[in-house]
């Protein structure tokens, strides 16, 4: 089993090495490895290519993998590298840990939970511009990589590995100051996110953002996810309702708010973020049958590959020092096997 701290740390040996293994794999020759006429030598597993041109992780994923996101893949497949002509590459092919199973634990998913953003904040629940950059750059200097919940449910169906740092940024509500301070920030650092809305507000006040804003921000490769039609308290029954008509209240939550977006945004709303992180048996049943993948609370923690789709872990960034931040962000849970 692979070493999470050795793998992570490869990022601090010589590109040389990795050249130099690559090299002696030719050369002790492998029954399944063939030559094209391109200089592409290529098993099952990987490819080994010696660069024609400077390129980019991006455009060898794009080329090798038939997939731009995969870059990471060939980015932690070979640390340190230029991308220059003449340098020897390795492209993997194959998912080798879609678990994230390491010697000293278990691969962990952060997902961060933000609400509102401004120049200057006095609520709890807001972030300020200054503070948002910051953090960001923690990201970048740090090595994390942004994924899409879509990439996380992949990795809890076990269907795909993501990077060993990789943390998923969310925000609840469809503020305006989303569209206004956190989008272009996201977008200048070549980050993601996901963003869960109730469709009550939507363009219902000069605070929220509006369907126009949404499908731009889902066009630059934003998700745009459930967070209710009205964001009440899924498990409260109101005074004097019956529990017949709770269950139908609930069941329009859910269903109504995914059929909105659906039809507004023309897509398949799959993920829904319980308002309050409140939720109950019959919530999470409906979740499920109105067709979410995934529920979402605020309950700290992050995510291995084998948590509980419909009860996923948040961590809610109420705090804006980078300690606070950081502490919220860990991708390896140990594991002491005495």
């Amino acid at each position: 089993m692979k070493s999470y701290n050795s793998t992570i740390n490869r990022s601090c040996r010589p590109f040389f090495w990795l050249a130099l293994a690559a090299a002696i794999w030719l050369v002790a020759g492998c029954a399944t490895v063939g030559k094209n006429s391109r200089g592409v030598y290529q098993s099952e597993d990987y490819i080994i290519y010696q660069l024609q041109e400077e390129t980019t992780p991006t455009a060898l994923a794009e080329r090798f993998l038939k997939d731009p996101r995969r870059a990471w893949v060939i980015e932690e497949a070979n640390p340190g590298a230029t991308f220059q002509k003449g340098k020897t590459v390795i492209i993997p092919l194959k998912d080798d840990n879609r678990a994230g199973l390491f010697r000293e634990g278990y691969q962990v998913v952060p997902i961060l939970c933000y609400h509102r953003f401004g120049t200057t904040c006095r609520s709890a629940l807001c972030v300020s511009e200054t503070s948002f950059r910051a953090q960001l750059d923690y990201l970048k200097d740090n090595g994390y990589r942004t994924i899409s919940l879509g990439e996380l449910y992949e990795f809890i169906s076990y269907k795909r590995a993501v990077p060993l740092r990789s943390v998923v940024i969310t925000i609840d509500d469809g503020y305006r100051s989303i569209y206004d301070i956190a989008y272009p920030l996201l977008k200048e650092y070549g980050f993601t996110a996901t963003m869960f809305i109730y469709t009550d507000f939507v363009g219902a006040t000069s605070l929220a953002v509006s369907w126009d804003q949404l499908r731009e921000m889902k066009a630059s490769g934003f998700e745009i996810e459930s967070h209710s039609v009205s964001h009440s308290d899924l498990t409260l029954k109101r005074k004097g309702e019956s529990d017949a008509d709770y269950r139908q209240r609930i069941t329009m939550e859910l269903t109504r708010s995914k059929a909105i977006i659906d039809r507004e945004l023309n897509q398949d709303t799959r993920f829904m973020a319980y308002p309050y992180s409140k939720y109950n048996r019959y919530v999470l049943a409906q979740t499920d049958a109105a067709g979410y993948l995934l529920g979402l609370t605020v309950e700290r923690g992050a995510n291995p590959f084998f948590i509980d789709a419909m009860v996923l872990k948040r961590s809610q960034v109420l705090k804006e020092d980078l300690d606070y931040f950081s502490s919220r962000i860990t991708t390896l849970h140990p594991v002491t096997l005495d």
